[in-house]
């Protein structure tokens, strides 16, 4: 990164991660461009084509769906080269560009071919034609959803971090990362793995102490000075740091069996017809969720199907609609253990927000608010 590079601002700038971002873009001299509408963040990469932009998970799985979405719709030709395009990105950049090796003449030309045809068209849409890398971080990303934007081309950097520890901990390096890792520790910052496989931290980024809060600061570190992050996760043998969710998330069904909410919230995030998901299941039978329908596929497939698609709650209600989600739960999470599966769920007729309270100002899921918000539609499911 140099003063040649520009950047967006869209999330909050009272987040850690997104201040820390701005505040090292000004000190290397990387103009940033202020967005102060969320809702206008595609329009504003249209406008200023950044090289680089911290975001958050949720804007990555959105974009994905929507291309997953324009896809479904090409002619069957049209689809054969997008994906025939994304499978000669995955080779060149995944099995060779990832690990620092020059690929082979013949894959580079036709890597080539199709970032011409298919690649730079797509990142021009989204407006990251000129991207360098976009660093992200504040929750999971879906390990496909990461694979298929580095095969397109787009350097979609996984972190992971704290506001303790003055945001990044670990991130992708440029060669050698790992799909489904958020990275390696990054210089002078050490990690490695407590007691119930917490995650703990020690380096010059990470805090003193919280402000006038002793006995807070003394519960935060443990006896010889390394900072408790709250994450589980383990470590590689390539030295990357696998995050398993957050120990207080982390809940066990009431058969004892440890569920992580977020590896199934974010693979539910890959399917285009899934805008938001809160997991249930806290010493309860089994797995549950709380879904948000994407509503505009939602409503193309219902009206394909001839289902009245005008209003939210007659489409969330309708058998037909969750006997459909039905299908496409069991396909998501038909690789991950048999207690992982949602057995039930709930279709809501509006997403959750950050006016209401369900949502943290990086679009993560407020659990405790959710839970009480919608306490007589968990029950419903438990009866």
């Amino acid at each position: 990164l140099s003063d040649r590079d520009s950047s967006v601002c869209f999330l909050p700038l009272c987040h850690i991660f997104e201040r820390a971002w701005t505040y090292f873009c000004l000190y290397t001299g990387i103009p940033v461009a202020i967005n102060n509408d969320p809702n206008r963040i595609q329009q504003t990469l249209r406008e200023r084509h950044p090289t680089c932009m911290c975001s958050v998970p949720r804007f990555w799985e959105k974009v994905y769906t929507v291309i997953e979405s324009k896809m479904a719709e090409m002619n069957p030709l049209r689809r054969f080269i997008a994906r025939r395009a994304q499978k000669v990105g995955r080779r060149r950049n995944l099995d060779y560009d990832r690990l620092g090796l020059r690929a082979p003449w013949l894959l580079e030309l036709r890597y080539k071919f199709y970032d011409r045809l298919v690649f730079t068209p797509l990142q021009r849409v989204i407006g990251v034609e000129r991207g360098n890398i976009f660093p992200t971080a504040g929750a999971p990303l879906s390990p496909a959803i990461t694979e298929f934007f580095h095969c397109c081309g787009i350097n979609v950097l996984i972190g992971y971090g704290l506001s303790e520890t003055t945001a990044t901990v670990a991130c992708f390096p440029r060669v050698g990362y790992e799909i489904g890792t958020v990275g390696t520790p990054i210089p002078r910052v050490q990690v490695k793995i407590g007691p119930e496989n917490e995650i703990l931290v020690k380096g010059p980024t990470v805090m003193t102490g919280y402000y006038r809060k002793p006995e807070a600061t003394k519960e935060a570190f443990t006896a010889d000075g390394w900072l408790r992050t709250g994450d589980a996760g383990r470590i590689d043998s390539t030295g990357a740091i696998i995050l398993t969710d957050r120990l207080k998330d982390l809940f066990k069904t009431s058969n004892g069996k440890y569920i992580a909410p977020q590896a199934i919230e974010s693979r539910l995030g890959e399917d285009k017809y899934i805008d938001q998901a809160a997991v249930i299941g806290d010493r309860r039978k089994f797995v549950s969720a709380l879904i948000v329908p994407a509503f505009g596929e939602l409503r193309r497939y219902a009206e394909a199907h001839g289902i009245d698609a005008d209003d939210n709650v007659a489409l969330t209600a309708d058998p037909r609609i969750y006997s459909f989600y039905e299908e496409r739960l069991a396909r998501l999470l038909d690789d991950m253990a048999p207690h992982e599966h949602i057995k039930r769920f709930t279709l809501l007729p509006q997403p959750f927000t950050i006016e209401n309270g369900e949502l943290t100002n990086t679009l993560k899921v407020k659990r405790r608010a959710v839970a009480e918000r919608y306490a007589e539609e968990i029950e419903r499911m438990y009866v």
